[in-house]
């Protein structure tokens, strides 16, 4: 009940956006051609619903195999620079380098290198989302007390037994929170990399309607990339949740 009272701001923002969006829309006059009512948009949802779903599929296989890849290269990534601080000196700035290149750069070179597969556009994914999940790791380790750490190391603790029992639990909250981070960019990576070369996918949707200038169908296509973001941020929400009752009920039992 409580997680309900926290988003019924939102909700009540966003009804009384969309309503005033139907409102001017009925009252204006405007060409359905440059701004199309909620209503048109829901009516382009329903009558696209087959074609939506079919490169929404392709979106999300996209997605969450780039991301995914994109989990398990930080996670790796973050063990080696936490035990090799000489590697991390020379990494992190090429990494931090890595992130000023804009995504309307990446994509349409992604597509010179590796075609018109599925490989340039899971590497553009990865490429987005890995920084931010590998930087959250880095900083969790960091954040574990130092006094467990000491403790540790007097009983006669190896690196890797530290980082087991001190280091990777101290950096679960803010892992889940690069998640959260990385999720947001994962679906928008994907579109574009579908706008710069691909065959289906909620770009190519998006794309084709712009071409066509049928804005109702462009916004159902930014619906469906924006429900699709906010099923995988509700996934990863509910997987922290879960592991969070777990860790708790680990920690009382080993208490």
């Amino acid at each position: 009940m409580s997680h309900l009272f926290r988003i019924l701001p939102a909700l009540g923002f966003a009804l009384a956006l969309v309503l005033g969006w139907e409102l001017y829309c009925a009252l204006s006059g405007v060409s359905t051609l440059v701004l199309p009512a909620p209503s048109g948009v829901v009516g382009a949802l329903v009558r696209e619903r087959d074609e939506i779903l079919r490169h929404a599929v392709s979106t999300v296989g996209v997605a969450a195999t780039g991301f995914s890849l994109s989990v398990t290269f930080a996670f790796a990534t973050s063990v080696a620079l936490h035990f090799l601080p000489w590697l991390r000196r020379g990494a992190m700035p090429l990494l931090v380098a890595s992130q000023t290149v804009p995504l309307v750069a990446l994509a349409p070179l992604m597509i010179l290198w590796f075609g018109f597969g599925l490989l340039p556009k899971v590497l553009l994914v990865i490429l987005v989302t890995f920084f931010p999940i590998l930087v959250s790791l880095l900083s969790g380790y960091r954040a574990a007390p130092r006094a467990f750490v000491d403790l540790m190391t007097s009983m006669g603790a190896g690196r890797g037994r530290i980082f087991r029992q001190v280091n990777l639990p101290a950096a679960r909250a803010s892992f889940f929170a690069g998640l959260r981070i990385s999720a947001t960019y994962a679906i928008v990576a994907t579109i574009f990399a579908e706008y710069a070369g691909a065959r289906q996918g909620i770009g190519i949707y998006i794309l084709t309607a712009k071409n066509n200038f049928r804005a109702d169908h462009v916004l159902a296509g930014v619906v469906v990339s924006a429900v699709l973001t906010l099923t995988l941020l509700g996934l990863l929400w509910l997987v922290d949740a879960l592991t969070a009752r777990r860790f708790r009920e680990r920690r009382h039992a080993q208490d």
